[in-house]
């Protein structure tokens, strides 16, 4: 039998197309390709995770806001950059009826054209800044890729912010509380681990004037984007003619910024880095049921007593704030019902039966080490509250072994392929990600099948030395960049 590492890096795919299924968290039968439907198991999940960045944001002055889906095209025209990068993947609203409308509107595709529409008429003041703002949102782009439940659809659900400041540099202090923000829900909270890079010139947001984005591994060892924060200057306020007087009454134009972390792109992130090959992981806080309680019932015993007691516990474990649920199933063997709640990755199962009502004690099995233990009656909601508190510390440990272990370096474009191979994160030295660089990028690509440059990191400084080279051209490297191929 191989290890779950090894299952969930050989066959990836397969994994993840089987436990999407099995464990009923997407359904891909709607008839509109590219579009999924979430059932509730993964609903309740996804919701947990929009309201961590809701509260966070109600903590940070930021007002939620709800923007309409439909964008008239005179404003997705405004930016120059902003239409070429996203006009390919729009989807346009042109009839009501059997009519024509006066003008075609987008199904957003993102939201900074309908967003600053409304701050040219919101932002009259300095008092008024800053303006911080978000929303949950379902996004429209029509991406010719291969779709993939969660990571890549047509259709697809977010968070973003939306902010307006006096300065640049106030506008620059906001993408760097998105990154401990995203820190501090996508890695502490949600146990993905991940490295904040500054992306390529070639590859920022379009309009924006620097991209910064949160990238993790998968098992299959492609890097995939979680989160993205972006410096958009004043791009969009003087395309939009947002302005404010200042103090001295002079007519100024904010500098804006956005943050979007991906919310079912998270969760598609989260049931692969802690799912294994008994299906998933969940963290504690965000599964639908923590603890399930499953009676184990015999012919000739007692198993009203059994049930009586099961609903006690039941009760309590609810008192206490848990989400706990029983099954009573008869008609499975007790090893079918194991299986099934390891598969759905509830975090704890309590098993009783007939002997545990003398013993007076209970066996509970823990799926973040898959461990079972035999704790008394007296002894279980300690118990409990003790893996509760260690259990999603337990998973993101765990998970930040294995992305340390997919980190690798390379100094030639030989060991570059060779670590891309074996599904790596691979930092190498690079002339500069800035415009003059992208011919090595374009050279690069070519040579690594589709690897892409995920940018440089953002959480520590790195310098290559003075005689360290451009691994594509062979010109003085001026920084490291990481590189790795692409969910």
């Amino acid at each position: 039998m191989v290890s779950d590492e090894e299952f969930k890096i050989t066959d990836f795919n397969e994994w993840f197309n089987d436990i999407t299924q099995r464990a009923e968290l997407a359904d891909l039968r709607y008839n509109v390709k590219g579009i999924v439907v979430y059932r509730p198991w993964s609903t309740f999940t996804i919701n947990k995770i929009f309201r961590l960045f809701e509260d966070t944001f109600d903590e940070t002055g930021h007002e939620q806001v709800i923007m309409p889906l439909l964008i008239p095209e005179e404003n997705f025209y405004k930016e120059a950059e902003h239409v070429e990068g996203f006009s390919p993947e729009v989807f346009w609203v042109t009839e009501h009826g059997s009519e024509k409308l006066e003008q075609r509107y987008a199904l957003r595709p993102t939201s900074e054209t309908a967003f600053y529409y409304m701050f040219s008429y919101w932002l009259e003041s300095y008092r008024d800044l800053p303006l911080k703002t978000y929303q949950r949102a379902n996004i429209f782009r029509y991406d010719t890729k291969q779709t993939r439940p969660f990571f890549r659809g047509r259709e697809f659900y977010w968070f973003e912010t939306h902010n307006l400041f006096e300065t640049h540099d106030d506008s620059f202090a906001q993408a760097i509380q998105d990154m401990h923000i995203t820190e501090d829900i996508v890695h502490l909270e949600l146990g993905i681990p991940f490295i904040f890079f500054k992306r390529p010139e070639w590859d920022k947001f379009a309009g924006a004037e620097d991209t910064f984005a949160a990238d993790t591994m998968l098992p299959d060892g492609k890097a995939c984007q979680v989160a993205t924060t972006h410096l958009l200057g004043q791009r969009f306020t003087k395309a939009f003619n947002v302005k404010y007087r200042d103090k001295d009454e002079e007519t100024k134009i904010p500098y804006g910024t956005c943050y979007g972390p991906g919310i079912t792109r998270i969760y598609g992130v989260l049931i692969s880095v802690h799912g294994d090959n008994r299906g998933l992981r969940l963290p504690f806080e965000v599964a639908p049921v923590q603890i399930i309680i499953v009676p184990l019932y015999f012919s000739g015993e007692d198993n009203e007593l059994l049930e009586k007691l099961c609903v006690d516990f039941a009760s309590d474990l609810d008192k206490l704030g848990f989400r706990v649920k029983i099954d009573d199933n008869r008609e499975k063997k007790p090893k079918e019902r194991f299986s099934f709640y390891e598969m759905k990755g509830v975090p704890l199962r309590i098993e009783i039966g007939p002997k545990d009502l003398e013993t007076s004690q209970v066996v509970l099995f823990r799926r973040d080490l898959n461990t079972k233990k035999t704790v008394s009656f007296t002894e279980l909601f300690e118990e409990i509250s003790k893996i509760a508190n260690e259990f999603t510390d337990n998973l993101r440990s765990q998970a930040d072994d294995s992305f340390e272990s997919r980190l690798s370096t390379a100094s030639t474009k030989e060991e570059l392929r060779k670590e891309l191979g074996k599904g790596k994160l691979v930092r190498i030295p690079f002339c500069s990600i800035d415009t003059d660089g992208k011919d090595c990028y374009a050279h690069l690509k070519a040579e690594t099948e589709g690897a892409e440059i995920r940018g440089t990191r953002m959480d520590i400084e790195e310098t290559p030395d003075a005689d360290e080279l451009c691994i594509i051209c062979g010109n003085k490297a001026r920084e490291y960049v990481y590189v790795a191929k692409s969910c």
